[in-house]
């Protein structure tokens, strides 16, 4: 690995005055003498993704499970009947509420389980159309977008059943999975989307 290769050169250059552990064998790294202050500090690498909430993911979810449905079905046009998706409705829908100022609990659940209902019978249609167009239609991106997809869909319907706002490994964003929420207590940003990393300097290096 990159990451292993790069920590092995920093190590040498930090510790580059100690003395080997074992005489026989020069290759050993130098063993490291404790001196001066260390500083550890865990941060986070934002990523670039809009705010996401329950409803913007399972709206975006619906989306892109409506585009792989248009591919799997293409090489069958004219000769197949196209599934019905119902995405004019499920956007009116969306719209609905995504564009109310004030919006109740209660419409806000509402909402959620026909947003489910929908990427539910989406995925449904996408195994049928598996049977007869084989999956090799989509692109790697496409593959990848629906495994996310049943995911979040499998955490977005526990999540509502149990009526509850959290979840181990919550997806956050559909185009980058590896994504998480961090609570960093920060003014103008309680919650920062991004890896979470650990920086510790040593000698003026950064590891």
């Amino acid at each position: 690995m990159v990451c292993d290769i790069i920590e092995s050169v920093n190590k040498k250059a930090v510790f580059q005055t100690g003395k080997p552990t074992d005489k026989n064998n020069s290759d050993n790294d130098p063993k490291p003498q404790n001196k001066g202050k260390l500083l550890v500090d865990a941060t986070c690498s934002p990523a670039d993704i809009t705010f996401p909430t329950d409803l913007k993911l399972l709206n975006k979810a619906r989306e892109k499970s409506e585009h792989i449905i248009d591919v799997l079905h293409h090489p069958h046009k004219g000769k197949m009947k196209k599934p019905r998706t119902y995405r004019k409705r499920a956007r009116k829908d969306f719209l609905s509420v995504a564009k109310s100022k004030r919006l109740l609990k209660s419409n806000r659940r509402k909402m959620i389980r026909k947003q489910i209902g929908y990427i539910y019978r989406n995925l449904k249609t996408i195994r049928k159309l598996s049977k007869v167009s084989s999956l090799k239609h989509l692109s790697k991106h496409q593959y990848k977008s629906l495994l996310v997809i049943h995911e979040l869909l499998r955490q977005q319907k526990w999540m509502h059943e149990q009526h509850v706002n959290r979840i181990d490994d919550l997806i956050v964003s559909i185009s980058q999975p590896h994504v998480r929420p961090i609570k960093r207590g920060k003014a103008h940003a309680s919650t920062e989307f991004g890896a979470k990393i650990s920086a510790s300097l040593v000698d003026g290096y950064c590891f």
